[in-house]
């Protein structure tokens, strides 16, 4: 009787901490170095619509993905307020070879693309508002520098 009780609590304990692993890990952008080896090959770049010279919000999303609306709304409203950013929604099921090029294993996944074409960040899930905006502004040239 005990060894069941015992065994349901040791697995409620393992979801639980699965779970809080999993939800302080979701959305969070981590940096990639800037190096050339993590530019975008001039056709891929071309064929995602990325744009040299601006910085890009590069989002993978399927039709049936819930958690790819939210990641849209964040990315949309981040390329909208903010002057030379945009945001650039793709079809993961539609660019199959760009996702296996680029490593995307989940839907939503972002990539910021710096105005070199350099893959400089990467998001699984949906980050917050502040998360991007932190990882782009050092990419966005200032007023008095241009």
């Amino acid at each position: 009787m005990y060894e069941g009780a015992a065994l349901a609590g040791a697995v409620l304990l393992a979801a639980t901490a699965a779970g809080l692993w999993w939800r302080a890990r979701d959305g969070r952008l981590t940096p990639e170095e800037p190096v050339d080896d993590h530019r975008l090959d001039p056709a891929l770049r071309d064929a995602l619509g990325v744009l040299p010279g601006e910085v890009t919000l590069l989002q993978f999303s399927t039709a049936f993905c819930a958690p790819c609306r939210a990641t849209r709304a964040v990315l949309a409203g981040v390329g909208r307020d903010t002057d030379g950013v945009r945001h650039v929604e793709v079809d993961a099921e539609s660019h199959l070879d760009a996702v296996r090029a680029l490593k995307i294993w989940a839907t939503p996944t972002t990539l910021i693309i710096d105005a070199q074409s350099r893959i400089v960040g990467r998001a699984g899930g949906v980050p917050t508002r502040p998360q991007v905006l932190a990882a782009v502004a050092a990419l966005i040239p200032r007023k008095e520098e241009q």
